[in-house]
């Protein structure tokens, strides 16, 4: 696989890690008492967001377009559905 293919698998997964995280764990953590839900996906989120990370930082040598908007790319990762928005520019960009 390309680096770029597993870049944008990356991205989805940590988006939806994070908006499952944020809109469905967070609530029941807090509103149902039940810190089961955060439990079992914080740490799958933390590592998909550390390879997210990691793989924008490795493509910003290798890919004119990370170098360019590697800022917003990187802020993407902490905004819900940002990385959604960076997967789909990025597959526009690709194409």
């Amino acid at each position: 696989m390309k680096l770029l293919t597993i870049f944008r698998i990356v991205a989805f997964l940590e988006g939806l890690s994070y908006i499952l995280l944020l809109f469905v764990g967070v609530p029941l953590k807090y509103l149902g008492n039940d810190v089961t839900l955060v439990k079992l996906l914080g740490m799958p989120h933390g590592f998909l967001f550390m390879a997210y990370i990691a793989f924008i930082i490795v493509l910003r040598f290798d890919t004119p377009w990370f170098k360019k908007h590697f800022i917003l790319i990187a802020l993407a990762s902490v905004i819900p559905f940002g990385t959604f928005v960076v997967e789909h520019k990025l597959r526009k960009t690709i194409k």
